[in-house]
């Protein structure tokens, strides 16, 4: 399908039905990415390669949204279309194929929490866990401030962005 109207689009699944719902949109000619990446887990006896959908809850379609949108909502473990006002919101064709490229690259990769600056965040790790903030940015490095409200002060120190969750 290469029509003018194909495009990307996100879909939500259920829990853990990422894989299902990506045999079953290929099942109706529905083209579908579903990033993974291997992770190495622990079983009772052994280690294991096992995949995990890089974006859990998340995969993507491409097609002609208006042409599909009942084939795909008819997928029973498929929630929703991600959009705004009940319409199906476009993902930029460039973002989908730089996932690809990382994820079928030899390079390793992680999911990463996705965090601006203004954010208010929960150091989830290190010395100050379970402090919450503000995240900002100075010159390049990602700062955390932590305000004292009644007497209107704040201060701030440098945090790895890896380090903190979005509250």
């Amino acid at each position: 399908m290469a029509d003018s109207d194909t495009h990307w689009y996100a879909v939500t699944t259920k829990s853990r039905h990422e894989k299902v719902v990506a045999e079953q949109l290929w099942q109706k000619d529905i083209e579908c990415f579903l990033p993974l990446r291997e992770v190495l887990s622990k079983w009772k006896d052994r280690y294991k390669k096992v995949q995990f959908p890089l974006f859990p809850g998340y995969l993507f379609i491409h097609t002609p949204i208006q042409k599909r949108r009942l084939d795909i909502l008819k997928i029973p473990s498929i929630v929703r279309i991600v959009g705004f006002n009940g319409e199906p919101a476009l993902i930029p064709e460039a973002q989908v194929q730089d996932v690809k490229k990382l994820v079928f690259s030899t390079l390793p990769y992680d999911p990463y929490p996705y965090i601006v600056k203004g954010d208010r965040v929960e150091i989830v790790q290190g010395p100050l866990r379970g402090l919450q903030g503000i995240l900002t940015e100075k010159k390049g490095t990602y700062r955390f401030i932590l305000s004292i409200d009644l007497i209107q002060q704040a201060v701030a120190c440098e945090v790895d962005a890896c380090d903190v969750v979005k509250i």
